[in-house]
Order: C-alpha cells, then structure tokens, then sequence
C-alpha cells in the first residue's frame, strides 16, 4: 500500500493543478480517497474523470493492482506510457484527453481487458494486429482520432461495443466486424464493404507492393467478374482469351440454336407440370381424407397440436377422456384446444410444450406428456390434484389437465416472456442486449421462492421439482420468474435415469436413484454458476475465461471449482457483466452460494428455504415473516394434509 500511496501522491502533484483532488493528503489512507477503491489492501479502482487533470499518467503505472482505470474527460497529454505492469487491468478508460503518438504498443499485453476506450484523442499510425491478443474484449473504442491504414486483421469475436469512426482508415472491413452499424466506421472515406459501400475494385495503389496499375480480376476477392456464369452449363460464358480456337466463324461466344431453346423451354415446362401435378394430387387427397374423418375444422398453417379426440375405440366402452379443471378457470372442451391455432415452443423430457391460442382470445400453454411411466389413472389423477393446488408468484400455476390412454395433456398459465435459457443464451455476439446483473440477480431470487415454496408445500410429501435447469425457468408479463415442469420426474420412465439436462443432475442422482429436494439444491446451484458463468451446463466453450478446455461436456460445477482453486475467480463470470460497476462484490456472493449448492455430499447442501434467505439479505430485501418460516409452514392454504396424503 505504501507503493500505491506513492504513487498516487506522486500523479496528484504532477496532474491536479487546480487542487481537484482534495481528499488525497499523505495522512490517510488511499482508500478513503475519493475516486479510489480497495481491494486486498490495493488500489484496484481508480475512477478520476472530468477533473481538468493534465500532463502525464506515468506515475499510475505503478499501481499494479488496478483492474479499473477511468481518466475521462480530462486534459492529459503525451503519448500513454507503458501499461504492461498492470496485468490486472479489466476496464480502461481514456476517452476525451489529448493523448497522443502511436497506438499503445502496451495494451495488448493486458489480456484481462474487457473495456478499451481510447476515443477522442490524438492517436494516430495503424491498428496493430497484437490487439486480437485481447480475446476477452467486449469494447473497443478508437473514434475521432487519425489512425490510418487497414484493419481487416482484426477479428475479436466477443465484441460488442465498437467504433473508429472520424479517423483515416482505409480498407475493406473485415467480416468479423460488418454486423456493427454503419455509424462504428463512419467519416472514414477510404473504407468500404458491410456495412459500407461494396468494395467494386481494388484501385491501384503505388506503395502496395505488387501493384501495377493490372485491371481488377474475379480471382482476387473484393472484385466483381465481368461474366455471370449461368446455372445452365449451356450458357457458360466463353472466356475472353479462349486457350482453344472456336470451332465456328463467329464470335468467341458460342450461340444456341432455334431448335435447342425451344426444347430447353418445353422440357423445362413440362417438369414444371409433372411436380405441379404430384404436388396438387397429394394435398387433396390429404384435404379429402380429413374431410371424410370429420376433422376438417379449423387448421392454420402453422404447427398444431395433434391431440386424439377419442382415444378409446367406441366398442369397447371405456369412458372417454375429460378436461379437469381447478378452481377459479374458465372452463373449454378438449375440442377447443384442437380448434385452437398452437405454436410449439419446445420439447423437453417429459413432452412437448405448446402455445394455444383459444377461439376466445385467451392463451394458454398445453404440455403433451410423452413416454410418461404412469402407475393408471387415479394414481394420474392423485398427482394432479396436489399440483394443481400449488399456488405462488413464482410457479406457474397448472389450471387443468385431461388424462386418456393415449393422450395426457397439462394446461397452464401461459408465460410471455420466455425462459432463462433464450434470455442468457440467445442471439450472442453484434446487436445482442445482454441480461444485466439486477436482472439476473431478481431471475435467481424469484426461481429460489419458487422452489423452496415447492419444497415446503406438502410436507408429509416432500415434493421435489426433479427436472430444474434454465429451459423450466419462465418470466410472466411482470418479468418475474416462475418455475415450471414441478412434479412431473414421477413419470420419468425407468431408462431415463440419465436425461438431457444431466449437466444440472446431482451427482448421487446419476445412478437411477430416486430424486430428492437436496439433489434439487444441487441443480439450483447449476442454474446459479449458468447465471454467473453465461455458460450451458453441460458445455464450456473453448478458450472461454479460465481456458484449459477445448469444448465439449465438462462438469460447470467442477471446472468452476478448479478455476476458483487457481485463484482466478473473477475469470469465472460472464463476459457481459463486465461493464457493470460495483457489483463484484454480489457475484462473488451469489458465487459462493451456488458452491455450497453444488457441495458433492448432500448432507453438505443448505435447504432451499436458506437459500432463499441468502439471496434476498444479498439484494439487501427484507424477508416477510411468511418466508422465513418456509420450513415449517405451508404458504397455500388451499393444500390440506389430507389431499397430500391422498397421493402417497
């Protein structure tokens, strides 16, 4: 500390001419100065913008603890130094100063940074191609300075936030980087390609070596043919210096004959009859068909539910299936879900979910149970009858289901914002809106209520989820998150030991042992390190935060212990969370959490009612007296000791 107090003592004397800074004496700590944060007894944030600070950033050289470095919008001057001491930099911000001379051959060293803004300065000369080194960078800003030359070496994949608008830059833009708008390479009159103009030729330039003045050939790229060879190997173009004289007096471009279009022409129309012919023969036998068995009501063209009406043959004289419903739904006829226009959403382990939309307007979402292991109907029936009374802000509520031989079909709320998994998994890279850390933190809080409601419900019971992992983690109009699929691993068929979501399956639970709450803590503490990470469970991508993995199935929880081990926690978290400030603090918080979760030993796991304790005195709210008596009393009065017995 007493490097840093130097250190910083040392830039104020050279920089603060206007006495800015006026909580920094040699007195006191630097870490009761303003504009500095601490972090193990170093300076590890420095936060100094808009003071009218001048001259040099030399000295801060020295603080090699830094991760966070913003001296925006001030005065410095010169060219920026060498910064490769300061191997924990993550976030370096030098925008709006007077900076000048080459691009710092230092940066590129610093293969922690995320954030890189040099924009609105003097800088000038190329961007080097060492810059591709920073594979964890998510911003790079270098407008309105005088860089010049090509960039189209740079490919930094992870990208999100880039600009080098108003410099001289020249070029074609490379692939890697054309999904950015237009506005990222703007006021550069040399640069072409997406999302720019199309690079028509490539002119002459006398510094290039090899350049001589030769016209543009269709075998160098950026350059257009002059001939368009056709689909038809007829109609090749002839080239311009044939290697083989013409066989006719005519011109090099061969011609066909009269005779040979019009049977070009007339075989063409007659295949295009034949396919129209087969084409119009099988969808009216298919109408036909439908019409003779009476299902010839309403179908849309989008994908529907294939439901069976009548599942058991009329002779027989079974009872027919019947929708049930729980208090308080508007009651429809299984006719009215098949009358209903249906989209599928997805399929999971259990079946298939869809969105119905009924004739009324209303919507619902329909799960088909497949491949379900049922014991018969009452024991169906039992189970449902427990399930459907469960009622909480953060489950998704089932409001019916309709049980027959071959058909078992659940109805439920209907959530229109879609599940955690699209939110941190969908659409990556250019023009994405990242999940931010409120938002996660709120997802995971409101998923934890959730379950520990379901754990607590039926307590002769001891109900557990069995199947959690971010695709069962939905978000009603509200954004809040609700736990769905509750319930149903008691109809996992034998063989499906081991499903898909084996990446969020508790390790005492991959030999066909019977599912408890605890292996559901285990989960939850999976879906937690997804959060954190932004990674799938089952997969962590090569050269991710951490490294050492060249893709595949890795175990997240196991791979983030052993990254933790080499004290590289903070290479665990997602690369989109690095541009929010001050939340390291909670993610380490919410990582612990997740760790004693994820503990090998069950008896290890906390109960998911002190999770839910952990997590809301982290987001500083205050628990109700209902929730921290999860454990011992049932928040749905509707759910009686005697239904629950019902289904033991």
């Amino acid at each position: 500390m007493v490097s840093d107090n130097t250190a910083l003592m040392a830039f104020k004397a050279a920089s603060d001419t206007g006495n800015k800074l006026t909580t920094w004496n040699s007195t006191s700590s630097p870490c009761d100065w303003s504009g500095v944060s601490c972090l193990h007894n170093r300076v590890s944030r420095l936060v100094l913008e808009n003071l009218d600070l001048r001259g040099s950033l030399e000295p801060l050289t020295a603080l090699t603890g830094l991760r966070v470095l913003s001296l925006k919008r001030n005065r410095l001057s010169g060219p920026i130094p060498d910064l490769s001491n300061l191997t924990a930099l993550k976030l370096l911000f030098l925008s709006y100063n007077d900076f000048s001379g080459d691009f710092p051959q230092s940066v590129p060293s610093l293969f922690r940074l995320y954030r890189l803004d040099l924009s609105y300065n003097n800088l000038s000369g190329e961007i080097p191609a060492a810059v591709n080194g920073l594979t964890h960078l998510l911003t790079l800003r270098l407008e309105e300075n005088q860089f010049s030359g090509s960039f189209s070496h740079l490919n930094l994949p992870n990208l999100q936030d880039f600009n080098v608008s108003g410099n001289r830059l020249s070029g074609e833009i490379p692939k890697s980087l054309s999904g950015f708008p237009v506005t990222a390479f703007a006021q550069n009159p040399a640069l072409c390609g997406s999302p720019m103009q199309s690079c028509k030729s490539i002119e002459t330039d006398p510094t290039r070596p090899g350049s001589n003045g030769a016209i543009a050939s269709p075998l160098i790229p950026g350059t257009k043919p002059t001939n368009v060879v056709a689909s038809s190997p007829s109609s090749l173009p002839s080239s311009a210096t044939p290697t083989k004289p013409p066989h006719n007096h005519h011109s090099g471009t061969s011609k066909l004959s009269p005779v040979a279009l019009i049977a070009i022409i007339l075989g063409d129309v007659f295949v295009l009859a034949v396919v129209s012919l087969i084409l119009y023969c099988y969808f009216w036998r298919s109408y036909a068909n439908k019409m003779r068995e009476g299902k010839g009501s309403k179908l849309l063209e989008t994908e529907k539910i294939v439901y069976s009406s009548s599942p058991y043959p009329a002779q027989t004289g079974f009872e027919r299936g019947r929708m049930v419903f729980f208090e308080g739904v508007k009651q429809f006829e299984l006719e009215d879900l098949l009358r209903a226009s249906a989209e599928m959403l997805g399929k999971g382990g259990f079946g298939t979910a869809y969105k119905a939309v009924l004739d009324d307007g209303n919507v619902v979402g329909v799960k088909r149970l497949k491949d379900a292991s049922l014991g018969g109907k009452k024991d169906f029936e039992q189970h449902m009858e427990v399930l459907g009374r469960l009622r909480h802000p953060n489950v998704v509520s089932l409001r019916a289901y309709y049980f027959a031989r071959e058909e078992k079909l659940l109805v439920y709320d209907y959530m229109p914002n879609g599940s955690l998994f699209w939110l941190l998994h969908g659409n990556r890279g250019p023009g994405r809106t990242p999940l931010d850390w409120t938002t996660r933190l709120k997802i995971a809080a409101g998923a934890a209520r959730g379950l520990a409601f379901i754990h607590n419900t039926c307590r002769s019971l001891k109900l557990t989820h069995g199947n959690i992992k971010s695709t069962n983690i939905l978000l009603d109009k509200a954004g809040n998150a609700r736990v769905s699929d509750f319930g149903l691993s008691v109809f996992a068929a034998p063989a499906a030991a081991t499903p898909r979501s084996n990446g969020y399956r508790a390790p005492e639970s991959l030999d066909g042992r019977k599912l408890t709450q605890k292996s559901d803590v285990y989960s939850f503490g999976v879906l937690l390190l997804e959060l954190l990470t932004g990674k799938c469970p089952s997969v962590v991508d090569g050269g991710g935060p951490g490294g050492g993995y060249g893709g595949g199935v890795v175990d997240l929880p196991r791979w983030v212990q052993s990254v933790v081990r080499e004290e590289w926690t903070a290479e665990v978290f997602d690369l989109e969370l690095m541009r929010y400030k001050d939340i390291e603090e909670e993610m380490v918080g919410l990582l612990q959490i997740a760790m004693s979760c994820t503990a090998a030993s069950p008896d290890q796991r906390p109960r998911m009612s002190l999770v839910v304790k952990m997590i809301e005195e982290m987001r500083g709210v205050e628990m109700s007296p209902c929730d921290e008596t999860l454990d011992s009393v049932s928040e749905s009065p509707s759910l009686s000791e005697d239904t629950c017995g019902a289904s033991q």
